[in-house]
C-alpha cells in the first residue's frame, strides 16, 4: 500500500509548517498577535506530528514524535525583531514570512485531504479519524495566515 508513503509526506510537511510557524513566531516578537498566535498554532502542528507517529506504527513507519521545530536560530531572531521594533523594513519581512507559511499551511491541507481518500480507501476508520480531528485545525492554521495577509497587505504596502 502507498498510504505510508502519504503519511511519511503528510509527516513532513507538517514538521515544516511547525518550524515555519515557530520562526514567524520567533521573528516577529514585536508583533504580539503574530508572535503568540503563531506560537500557539505550531503546538497543534507538533501534536499531529505524535499523532501521525503514532498511526505511522500501523503501518510499520518509524516517524519521529517529537522532532526538533524551533528553529535553532529563535533566540537571535527574537532578539533581532526587538532591536529594529517596527520600523518599516521588518513589516516587508513580515508579510513575506506570512506569503511563505500560507503556502506551506497549503501544502499541509492538501496532504491531509490525500491521507483522508487513502483512508477512506482502505477503510482505515482510526487514520480517517485521525485527518478528520486534525485537519480542521490545519484548516484553521491557513485561514489565519490568509486574514493576516489581508489585514497587513495594504498597509505594508502603501506606507
Amino acid at each position: 500500500m502507498k498510504i505510508n508513503l502519504a503519511l511519511r509526506e503528510l509527516h513532513r510537511s507538517e514538521h515544516t509548517l511547525a518550524l515555519t510557524l515557530a520562526a514567524v513566531s520567533a521573528r516577529h516578537v514585536t508583533e504580539h498577535e503574530i508572535h503568540h498566535v503563531a506560537y500557539d498554532l505550531a503546538e497543534w502542528s507538533r501534536t499531529h506530528l505524535r499523532e501521525l507517529a503514532a498511526a505511522g506504527t500501523r503501518y510499520d513507519l518509524d516517524l519521529n514524535a517529537a522532532p526538533r521545530t524551533e528553529p535553532l536560530t529563535s533566540p537571535i531572531q527574537a532578539k533581532l525583531s526587538e532591536l529594529l521594533g517596527h520600523r518599516p523594513e521588518p513589516a516587508l519581512v513580515l508579510l513575506m514570512d506570512l506569503r511563505r507559511l500560507h503556502r506551506v499551511t497549503a501544502g499541509v491541507s492538501v496532504d491531509w485531504e490525500l491521507l483522508a481518500q487513502g483512508a477512506q480507501a482502505v477503510k482505515d476508520q482510526d487514520l480517517l479519524a485521525l485527518t478528520e480531528r486534525c485537519h480542521p485545525q490545519t484548516l484553521r492554521q491557513l485561514r489565519w495566515s490568509n486574514a493576516m495577509l489581508k489585514v497587513l497587505a495594504p498597509q505594508v504596502l502603501t506606507s
